[in-house]
């Protein structure tokens, strides 16, 4: 049967308008793509052609509290690889593995990776040197690019290395301030990027494009490079002197937590670290180390009885056996006999075991450890260093008569440095407690401007100013008159604490190991700064007052001088034992003839001539300054102006 032909037109007309439709969908499809979506298709063409070369930012600086550069930047070449550009993979694989001491089949499979636009070469093509760097570039690999990137220089090698810390091979923050503030140190890279075919070759009429790297802010500490170098100048003389375990020190400024220095021993340098025991460089002691205190921790104990007026240091007296008998355990007093009657500021200054037993009872478990607990032991400090430990406390409802009796004198309590610093610093600055800290400013790498500050404000207040007072005048005490004496420094009002602590070992204490300590301040009735060491294990005689308290003196002494602290003559005077030479001020012996000078001296000094002449001219040292009696004084003869005239 024929189709009539109004049934082909129709079909003939279905069709055309199916194919009208089919291309008008193909041309809102092609118009969508091309303008709709045409600026994101061509971002991710480009994308998939853009080849980028790494810029590393400069870390930022870690500089003292006075500027002063601790850790600097210095350049180092990196070996990079654009798998798509390389043409001869063995040979260039060989060349490279000959000049970077690797492994062949490792850096072909590097610089042939499938998928990668750039690859670094490492370890060994990592933070070469410069020679090696032209070495590679005279090779002319094709794909093999020499970029500039950077590593960390350390000025003074190790000095403040536990603070500080160090970087890995990416200049990431791995220990101290380098890993606690890297989000702020590392700044943000940058590229340089240019399109390429397939084979990695510059696409014709393509520009470079160049992202500037943004480089870290700078880091100012707290600690000032000078009393960092006194303070770990003394902990390597003691190391050697004592041939001890290790030996730790902080120095602070007790007004405000700010940490004026901190080290260790033994210590590393950041610049090669992996040469040192992980032990050495994962442990800052000041903060991680936990031991029983000693009586560095009667201090606590003293305060807390001046601030809840169970004590008068002057008047109250205390008979001192030699032992007290608490709850069935006999403790003894360091002193053998004991110190028999003494006021209470004698039971300080004596470092009296049993007194400070009485001190502990008047007071009572709850408000002892109440006060403990305010000072800060028990819970981290807060200072803004990584690994940072608690410390152990009794749990109140297992403190019984003993423990009570232990804890006043420092015993039957884990303690760490920090805690110590920052407890004592409290008790001595008017009673408020800070938190520790070693990060004081950040500075725009470009500019110099202060981004942002570090702001001190007092945790709480622990005592108040009057009870304060008493304790630097009683720790004042120890040092003039006491088991401190050690640490006494002629011209300046110091205050201070010896510790001697037996080590638990295998959960006994041992009768021949000790950690001893000393935590001094000074000026006294106004503390500027204040530091405590501790000595693992000294070999020889075990004493905080013998080992210890001269390395803080040192520390002291060398400090005041440096921050330019005013010397006084209002300080206690200081009692002399036997055998002790005591201090004397030098006269002034200007103008005097020979036979005045062997009438008057009284045999406080020696005396060394030079010159001749019948007349003292000059002297050395000058007069009004102290030194121990019996020092040479060097006199400089000659003849007076009015006997000049006269032979004229």
């Amino acid at each position: 049967m024929k189709v009539s032909k109004i049934s082909q037109r129709r079909r003939l007309l279905w069709a055309l308008l199916v194919l009208f439709l089919l291309f008008a969908a193909l041309v809102v499809r092609l118009a969508y793509v091309q303008l709709g979506k045409g600026a994101e298709l061509s971002a991710k063409a480009e994308e998939s052609w853009r080849r980028n070369i790494p810029f590393t930012a400069k870390r930022g600086e870690i500089r003292d509290r006075n500027g002063e550069a601790l850790v600097t930047n210095i350049s180092t070449p990196t070996i990079m690889a654009i798998p798509a550009q390389i043409k001869e993979p063995d040979k260039t694989a060989m060349l490279l593995a000959s000049k970077l001491g690797m492994n062949e089949a490792e850096v072909k499979k590097m610089i042939t990776k499938r998928g990668s636009m750039v690859e670094r070469i490492k370890p060994g093509g990592r933070k070469i040197t410069m020679e090696l760097a032209q070495e590679i570039r005279d090779l002319k690999l094709p794909g093999i690019v020499v970029a500039e990137d950077n590593k960390r220089h350390y000025p003074y090698g190790g000095l403040a290395a536990h603070i500080i810390g160090f970087t890995g091979i990416d200049n990431q923050g791995l220990t101290g301030t380098e890993k606690k503030y890297d989000d702020k140190l590392r700044g943000m890279n940058g590229s340089i990027s240019y399109l390429s075919d397939a084979g990695g070759r510059l696409m014709p009429g393509s520009s470079e494009k160049y992202v500037e790297p943004k480089d870290g802010l700078h880091l100012e500490l707290t600690i000032d490079k000078s009393i960092q170098s006194i303070m770990e100048r003394e902990l390597d003389q003691a190391m050697v002197k004592y041939q001890a375990n290790a030996s730790w020190a902080i120095a602070m400024n007790p007004k405000n937590g700010e940490i004026l220095a901190m080290a260790s021993r033994p210590g590393f340098n950041p610049e090669n670290y992996q040469e040192y025991d992980p032990e050495i460089y994962n442990r800052n002691l000041p903060i991680w180390m936990t031991y029983e205190p000693g009586s560095t921790f009667k201090i606590i104990t003293l305060a807390a009885a001046l601030e809840e007026g169970k004590v008068n240091l002057k008047n109250d007296h205390f008979f001192d056996s030699g032992a007290v008998e608490v709850g069935g355990a006999r403790l003894r007093c360091w002193k053998r006999g004991g110190h028999g009657s003494q006021t209470f500021m004698e039971v300080v200054q004596n470092s009296c075991n049993p007194g400070f037993v009485a001190l502990g009872q008047k007071l009572g478990k709850e408000s002892l450890f109440q006060y403990i607990r305010d000072f800060g032991f028990g819970e981290k400090t807060g200072v803004d260093l990584i690994g940072e430990e608690n410390g152990i406390l009794f749990k109140l409802s297992r403190v019984g008569p003993v423990e009570l009796a232990t804890t006043a004198f420092g015993q039957g309590v884990s303690v760490t440095p920090i805690q110590q610093v920052a407890a004592v610093s409290a008790a001595i600055n008017g009673g408020n407690l800070y938190q520790p800290n070693v990060a004081k400013a950040w500075i725009h790498p470009e500019t110099g401007e202060v981004i942002d500050e570090v702001e001190k404000e007092p945790k709480r207040r622990v005592i108040s100013e009057k009870a304060s007072k008493q304790v630097r005048e009683a720790l004042e005490s120890v040092v003039a008159k006491g088991t401190g004496r050690p640490a006494f420094i002629d011209g300046y009002r110091v205050g201070g604490k010896t510790g001697t602590a037996q080590k638990v070992i295998n959960g006994r204490y041992s009768s021949t190991e000790h950690i001893v300590s000393f935590i001094g301040f000074a000026p006294a009735d106004d503390p500027q700064i204040v530091v405590y060491t501790a000595v693992d294990n000294p070999k020889g005689i075990q004493f905080g007052g013998v080992v210890a308290a001269p390395i803080v003196q040192n520390i002291l002494e060398d400090s005041l001088h440096y921050m330019q602290v005013p010397q006084r003559k209002d300080q206690l005077p200081r009692e002399y034992k036997y055998g002790e030479t005591p201090m004397v001020t030098v006269p002034d012996l200007v103008g005097a003839t020979v036979q005045e000078l062997y009438e008057d001296l009284n045999m406080n000094f020696m005396l060394a001539k030079s010159g001749t002449g019948n007349t003292v001219i000059n002297q050395a040292p000058k007069p009004g300054s102290r030194v121990e009696r019996g020092s040479t004084i060097r006199i400089y003869m000659g003849n007076d102006s009015s006997e000049g005239e006269h032979k004229h």
